[in-house]
């Protein structure tokens, strides 16, 4: 399974860390504020949280809108190509509600 190119290694290497699949679950659920995903996410730092935010920009599965007011008001939903991210998490959460 470990050949180069193998998709559930890339799928995993994008969205296999503990505090990145807390993030899509929340974002999964509709655009969050920096402070919403935080207080969801207990005992993340605000440093991992943007590092993690970051990449799923990167990948192409986050999307930041900065709305130009004082306080500036930054919100992260997830892109059309996050959204596909969905059947993977139903199949996960109904994998954890039968062994919860």
């Amino acid at each position: 399974m470990g050949k180069k190119g193998c998709p559930v290694e890339h799928t995993a290497n994008v969205i296999g860390g503990k505090w990145t699949l807390l993030i899509l679950r929340d974002l999964l659920d509709g655009t969050k504020r920096f402070g919403e995903l935080r207080a969801s996410l207990s005992g993340i730092s605000p440093k991992t949280l943007s590092e993690r935010l970051r990449i799923l920009e990167q990948e192409g599965i986050v999307v930041r809108k900065i709305y130009p007011e004082v306080p500036p008001r930054v919100e992260y939903s997830l892109t059309k190509h996050g959204q596909t991210l969905e059947p993977i998490f139903e199949a996960m959460r109904e994998w954890g509600a039968q062994r919860v």
